[in-house]
């Protein structure tokens, strides 16, 4: 096998391009990356369920707690007279018919405490007239992991109980208790239980390291179609998302009706799923400082989720300029000073600094249609975001699924504009989700896409419908092949570089048990995470990369091959697809110099990575054998490292 690079027509790399999507899908947030471990902590939750295009929403607000010890001795009533926030209204009533008696929180699968390690507990109550003591803490079947006790004043006021506590033993799948030593009333609000490891005190700290080892170049938030919403009202609202935690109103979250059909009264097993906020766009921020990367956060244009909704407010409707103002918004709370509305509301909430945000998404996956007329109000919001911010790069969509004529009626429109006014966007996002054979018979597909419109490829992923792809919580979907498949198709993103010029997987995250879409490129339970073979494979191609693309040829069927370098080193990538084993010698009309290392991976296609195995596929080093030889071994991956 013959593996050549070539100088003429190599293309920058620009930097940042390799970054994260982060949609608050399967638990990802609440119940993940929010370090919180209780769940439902202000009684807020809704259920919710229907059919296509018509979502009935219940309060809800027990859900995740239950009478200790039993129905009998205690009384549980949600209520909104008196409410310690208005934003967030509903508390609840205890009334303990013996002593003893109070309530319980599942916490999603249960809590997982780590023996020494330090916790901040704090909540709400009011009392009338109940003066006993009360007790919280955390249990499992070995009895209380730690526990606390406070009495409450019978004045009608809420007041706040705060506590720094250390877990006596490890535990798992345990859950927090509170209970009155004595039979009365009493009620209580706005619970937390929080990590004192967590990174700044917000992002549960597993997963944030995760995410920080891919050295992104930029963060793509809120979604995805939780932008867009079910409907218009349950959209992502980012001004409802910043300020006090307390204060943020509940929303039920998209994906909570995930898989409903336009017939029947479907409740599927997520119908709870909501959105506290407590990471809001203040803390999305935070975490791209966290990440050091850029923050791409994408706003709505006023059309609700096409696949679920057939609500948009018109383009003639005045009620458009409200989501044209919360894009421009957007700008002033992340780089406005104290003299402006928004950045003023960021500085009191702790940062003075400006964020200096560069990127607006504009719109998720929206496509073209008569009520839709997408075209036009993208116009409309480009135009008035280039008029006050001519700075912000505005990255546009091309609809939700490459090679259909939406896209492709999407891609002339664009570059029509383009034409027009160079600067119209940035780069326009486009999404795919497809199989493997997909992936690796369109390697090429960039070499021939015009170079006068640059892309972003928000959204892919390889779907091995064998394994499980498409199915809720299916780890098994992300397998070796899926994960080589992409690595092939990263090449071409790779080799053409002057058009793809920003990139993410998606879904980011998942938590086991909790998933609403499969493959996902992180993996989660209570107590641990794991990175699937696709992550290694972003983490490789993150990591191992140079500001130079050559274009690149082999001799060799199934074979896929990129090359970029930076100083004097050059990274050769090379995806063998093929059942046989191959010896590559590597040429280029260039001094490339000499092999250095070799970061390879590999194993059978149906191979994955779990919570007993996290790196069964992973990259590992192998020490080269000559200067400009490689043994390319089956089903593999593998970045050459040469140095001049």
């Amino acid at each position: 096998m013959k593996i050549t690079l070539h100088e003429a027509g190599k293309v920058p790399v620009r930097a940042g391009g390799a970054g994260l999507f982060l949609e608050d899908i399967n638990y990802a947030l609440d119940g993940g990356l929010y370090a919180e471990l209780l769940e439902n902590r202000n009684f807020e939750a809704k259920k919710v369920h229907g059919k296509l295009y018509d979502y009935l929403v219940e309060r809800d607000g027990k859900y995740a707690w239950s009478e200790y010890p039993a129905a009998a001795s205690v009384a549980l009533k949600i209520k909104d007279d008196r409410p310690l926030f208005v934003e967030n209204p509903h508390y609840m009533r205890i009334e303990a018919h013996a002593d003893g008696c109070g309530i319980v929180n599942k916490a999603y699968d249960g809590i997982y405490l780590k023996r020494g390690e330090g916790y901040k507990l704090s909540f709400w109550v009011r009392s009338y007239d109940y003066t006993a003591p009360i007790t919280a803490g955390v249990y499992d079947g070995e009895g209380a992991v730690f526990e606390v006790k406070c009495k409450p004043k019978a004045n009608g006021a809420w007041q706040r109980f705060s506590f720094r506590v250390r877990a006596a033993r490890g535990c798992e799948r345990a859950h927090f208790r509170l209970t009155l030593a004595k039979a009365g009333i009493l009620h209580v609000d706005n619970f937390s239980l929080m990590p004192e490891n967590a990174v700044m005190g917000i992002f549960r700290r597993d997963i944030a390291e995760m995410l920080r080892a891919l050295k992104p170049g930029f963060l793509r938030f809120p979604g995805g179609c939780v932008v867009e919403g079910n409907t218009l009202a349950n959209r992502y609202q980012w001004k409802s998302s910043v300020g006090q935690t307390e204060r943020r109103r509940h929303n039920w979250n998209r994906w909570a009706v995930h898989g409903v059909q336009e017939t029947g009264d479907v409740t599927t097993p997520f119908a709870h799923y909501g959105q506290t906020l407590g990471i809001g766009y203040y803390e999305y921020f935070l975490l791209c400082e966290y990440l050091g990367c850029k923050a791409l956060p994408v706003v709505s244009v006023g059309i609700a989720c096409q696949y679920m909704s057939r609500q948009a407010v018109p383009v003639d409707d005045p009620e458009l300029a409200s989501y044209i103002q919360d894009a421009l918004d957007i700008v002033e709370f992340a780089n406005g000073g104290k003299d402006t509305v928004w950045g003023r509301v960021r500085i009191e909430m702790g940062h003075p600094a400006p964020f200096g945000l560069e990127y607006l998404g504009v719109g998720n996956e929206q496509w073209e249609t008569k009520e839709a007329d997408f075209y036009k109000r993208f116009e409309i919001f480009a135009a008035r975001i280039h008029e006050k911010y001519p700075e912000i790069k505005v990255i546009g969509t091309v609809g939700p699924t490459v090679g259909t004529p939406s896209h492709e009626d999407a891609w002339k429109w664009t570059r029509e504009q383009l034409a027009k006014d160079p600067g119209f966007v940035y780069a326009s996002d486009e999404h795919f989700y497809m199989p493997a054979e997909w992936m690796f018979a369109n390697t090429n597909m960039y070499d021939s896409y015009p170079r006068d419109a640059l892309v972003y490829a928000g959204e892919y992923a390889t779907h091995i419908q064998a394994a499980g792809a498409g199915k809720f919580n299916a780890p098994e979907s992300n397998t070796w092949e899926s994960a080589l498949a992409e690595a092939a198709f990263m090449t071409g993103m790779e080799r053409n570089a002057d058009v793809v010029v920003m990139r993410s997987y998606a879904p980011l995250l998942a938590r086991l048990g909790y998933t609403q879409w499969s493959p996902d490129l992180i993996w989660f339970d209570g107590a641990s995470v794991y990175g699937t073979p696709n992550y290694y494979v972003q983490m490789t191609y993150a990591l191992l990369t140079g500001e130079v693309s050559y274009k690149t040829d082999t001799d060799v069927k199934d074979t896929y091959v990129s090359a970029t370098s930076s100083g004097d080193l050059t990274y050769v990538k090379v995806v063998n697809a093929g059942e046989e084993a191959l010896t590559a010698q590597v040429e280029g009309d260039f001094d490339f110099g000499e092999l250095l290392r070799i970061v390879r991976m590999e194993g059978a296609l149906s191979d994955v990575n779990s919570m007993a195995e996290k790196e069964k596929v992973a990259p590992f080093e192998v020490a080269p054998t000559a200067p400009r030889t490689v043994e390319i071994p089956p089903r593999s991956f593998q970045v050459l490292v040469f140095r001049k």
